[in-house]
């Protein structure tokens, strides 16, 4: 039952919608059948499925609302999901943000965004891929800890103003970190997909192991300005804490680094480096994603920085039509666009560098300017003449995203991670506060 049809959800949300006495009425219905399998010291030490399929139900008198959930759906059972939504909207508070539901909606179909291939694997194929990866490590005398997961599911909404959606969607995940016997190196690397074609872990555990090897008898080096390569997997979760942050609601409030002295935003103002270009595409063959919104807005291809320039800002339906903006709601995903270097292209054009494979354990320091700190891990390394010279003790960072795209040298290739296409980058002046004994 975990992944219903099309005619299957809507049946069950025409059903639903038609116990609702409720002046506004909105069913979402939403399935995933999930397997995966977790590895530690080169052993499996995990392994499970999960499937399950839950019912929300928001129902709405005048300005107030309530919501209720259910994962069973017999007759009775959707009859008191509905009731208890009801109740619940009764007692609310009336909301001062309300905007009525909206109506029907055409959605572009997503066919990238499921593959046959990966809602078909099997407990078998997980333990194949996996075990690939622990007999490489065995046979260089590493020890590892790994994850795969896999998930397939669908979203289908309807409400009575006449919106109905569904699509189907499937993802993979595999990380790897790799470690020597005495726990002196460490790699790391990371992969997501729509379709497990060009899936290999075997593949992923050569390139984190590798790193760990060459990673040992790490050097201490002065902290301070470095130009540094960020990977992917480095420069990831600092892009995507930069693509949550472009609220127009936060901009307009003074709350964002988008926001401008006396007021408003900064849409319209070149921000960042003029190589900088981003944009969300749900029908973008190597990240597809789902082409509605939570509240049901349609999502398509949106640019939302364009050689360094603000173009867009998301907002809640509410704040669009406050603030007469256009009604975009959050990407799921976001594409950077890049070159055609690889990470070793970069680092042969680097006369004296740093390469960092991974930064973990951000947190923010000043939300106004976007500054994070952080820890590099799993592979540092020290490059010179356009070449890897030797691996250096971590580092905590100070630096944001903003500055980092003022910075640029040079963008890489983008790859998928995730559900991002995502560039490695070439920075200069990246600030290194002090040194790390983590590996």
């Amino acid at each position: 039952m975990p992944i219903l049809s099309q005619t299957d959800a809507q049946n069950i949300l025409k059903k639903v919608l038609g116990f609702s006495t409720a002046d506004e009425c909105e069913a979402t219905l939403t399935g995933s059948v999930e397997g995966n399998v977790r590895s530690a010291r080169n052993t499996i030490s995990t392994a499970g499925t999960a499937d399950n399929v839950s019912l929300a139900v928001q129902s709405r008198f005048g300005k107030r609302s309530g919501v209720a959930t259910c994962n069973e759906f017999d007759e009775a059972t959707l009859r008191r999901c509905v009731q208890r939504a009801e109740e619940i909207a009764r007692l609310a508070p009336e909301s001062p943000e309300y905007v009525p539901l909206l109506g029907a909606q055409q959605y572009q179909a997503s066919p990238a965004a499921f593959a046959a291939r990966t809602a078909a694997i099997t407990p078998d194929y997980r333990a194949a891929q996996m075990g690939a990866s622990m007999a490489l490590c065995e046979a260089r005398k590493l020890s590892s800890a790994g994850f795969f997961n896999d998930s397939a599911g669908f979203v289908a909404k309807r409400n009575s103003k006449g919106l109905e959606a569904y699509q189907q969607v499937t993802n993979l995940d595999f990380s790897i970190t790799v470690r020597t016997p005495d726990g002196t190196g460490s790699g790391y690397a990371i992969a997501n997909y729509t379709d497990l074609a060009k899936f290999d872990a075997a593949r992923l555990t050569k390139v984190a192991a590798d790193k760990a090897a060459a990673s040992v008898k790490a050097k201490a080096i002065e902290p301070g300005k470095y130009t540094v390569i960020l990977e992917p997997a480095a420069a990831v979760d600092l892009l995507s804490n930069m693509m949550r942050s472009m609220d127009a609601r936060a901009a307009d409030e003074g709350r964002s680094f988008l926001s401008k002295k006396g007021g408003g935003s900064k849409k319209g103002e070149k921000v960042f480096d003029e190589r900088v270009t981003i944009y969300s595409d749900p029908l973008h063959a190597e990240v597809a994603s789902l082409t509605f919104a939570d509240d049901g807005r349609p999502q398509g291809k949106t640019t939302w920085v364009e050689k360094g320039v603000v173009k867009n800002l998301y907002a809640s339906r509410f704040w669009t039509q406050k603030a007469s903006i256009p009604d975009l709601p959050p990407p799921n995903g976001w594409i950077m666009e890049g070159g055609t270097q690889s990470t070793a292209d970069l680092i042969k054009g680097t006369a004296k560098g740093i390469l960092v494979t991974r930064l973990w354990y951000i947190r923010p320091v000043d939300p106004q300017t976007l500054l994070y700190t952080g820890l590099t891990r799993d592979g540092t390394f020290y490059i010179e003449n356009g070449a890897i010279k030797f691996p250096v003790k971590n580092f905590r960072f100070n630096e944001s995203p903003v500055i980092m795209l003022n910075n640029l040298e040079a963008i890489g290739r983008p790859v998928r991670l995730a559900g991002n296409l995502v560039p490695p980058l070439k920075i200069r002046d990246f600030t290194f506060t002090s040194l790390s004994d983590a590996v």
